[in-house]
């Protein structure tokens, strides 16, 4: 059996960090968007595509996210995740691995005009795209580059348990 240094153990021990404080942060911005006093309805509809506005829950995290009760529930359910992949270093970075792609594709449709409501169910514009941005790029290292590193020359494959 193969005896991991106690260098590799904590380098192996950050991806599932990352995976909870993903987990945490995304849990906390979708149950403060559920409470009025963290979420804020604009005066003005600052968006042309009026689709999402004013469905229910519509309003801006902190005032810097726009969100609806969809969205809210999404980002629970993916805190959670995050949460639970926590137990293990392979599911940390599978969390990791898929979270990247799917924030980086949210990156990208808030971007685009014709899909930065995904198409009518949820706001992905404004400071959605930079938190998704970063948020991606932050789990793509984690997820992707970092346990390709640790496991370099070690026999070891990146999803092991």
């Amino acid at each position: 059996m193969f005896q991991q240094s106690n260098v590799q153990q904590s380098e192996l021990s950050v991806p599932r960090t990352v995976a909870l404080i993903l987990g945490v942060s995304l849990l906390f911005l979708g149950i403060v968007g559920f409470v009025p006093g963290f979420t804020f309805i604009p005066d003005t509809i600052s968006h042309p595509t009026t689709s999402v506005y004013p469905d229910p829950g519509y309003g801006y995290v902190f005032g810097l996210f726009p969100t609806n009760y969809f969205h809210n529930a999404i980002r629970i359910l993916v805190g959670l995740w995050g949460i639970a992949a926590f137990t293990s270093v392979g599911g940390a970075i599978a969390f990791l691995q898929i979270f990247a792609v799917m924030y980086g594709a949210e990156a990208l449709l808030g971007l685009l005009p014709f899909a930065n409501t995904l198409f009518g169910t949820m706001p992905l514009y404004g400071g959605n795209v930079g938190l998704s941005f970063l948020s991606a790029a932050i789990a793509a290292y984690y997820g992707f580059v970092k346990p390709g590193l640790v496991t370099k020359g070690t026999g070891l494959t990146a999803n092991f348990q």
